[in-house]
C-alpha cells in the first residue's frame, strides 16, 4: 500500500494547486467554447451543494468516511486496480476536508459549459474516478476485497 500513496499525494497537491490559482481568477474563463470553462464558486457542502451550509455536519462526516477507507486499506489484500482508486479517493477527499477546515467551505472552479452541471474541482474529479476504478475492481477482482485476516 505505501507503494501507492504517491497517487494520494499526487492529488491532494495538484487540487490545491489548482484552487490557488483559482483563486486568482476575476472572471470566467472560456477553455473550450461551448465545452468546458473556470468559474470560481465556493462550496459549502458536498456534493451537488448538499447540506451546504453544515461544516459542522461534513468535517465529522468527512473524517469518519476516511477512517472507514483507511480500515478498508488495513484489512483488505487489495491489487493495483483498487489500490489506485483508493488513493484517488483518499487524495481528493483529504483535499477537500483542509478546505473545509481552512476555508470552512470548499473551492471549486471547472464548469461544464456544453450543459448545466455543478461547478467542481481537481478533488472531486480524483473521487469520482476513484470510485469508478474501485467499482471496477469489486467487478472484475472481487477476491482483492476478501480480508486479509479470514
Amino acid at each position: 500500500m505505501k507503494k501507492y500513496l504517491w497517487i494520494a499525494a499526487a492529488a491532494l497537491a495538484l487540487d490545491q494547486l489548482t484552487k490557488a490559482l483559482a483563486l486568482l481568477l476575476t472572471a470566467p474563463v472560456t477553455l473550450v467554447p461551448g465545452l468546458i470553462g473556470l468559474r470560481l464558486a465556493a462550496n459549502t457542502g458536498m456534493a451537488f451543494s448538499l447540506l451546504s451550509g453544515l461544516p459542522w455536519l461534513l468535517v465529522p462526516l468527512s473524517c469518519t468516511v476516511l477512517a472507514l477507507c483507511w480500515l478498508v486499506l488495513r484489512r483488505c489484500r487489495l491489487g493495483p486496480l483498487s489500490l489506485t482508486g483508493a488513493m484517488l479517493v483518499l487524495g481528493g477527499a483529504v483535499s477537500n476536508l483542509l478546505d473545509r477546515l481552512l476555508r470552512g467551505e470548499v473551492v471549486d472552479m471547472i464548469e461544464v459549459l456544453a450543459f448545466r452541471f455543478a461547478i467542481f474541482n481537481v478533488a472531486d474529479i480524483a473521487v469520482c474516478v476513484g470510485c469508478a476504478l474501485l467499482a471496477l475492481s469489486l467487478l472484475v477482482r472481487p477476491e482483492e476485497w476478501e480480508s486479509r485476516h479470514g
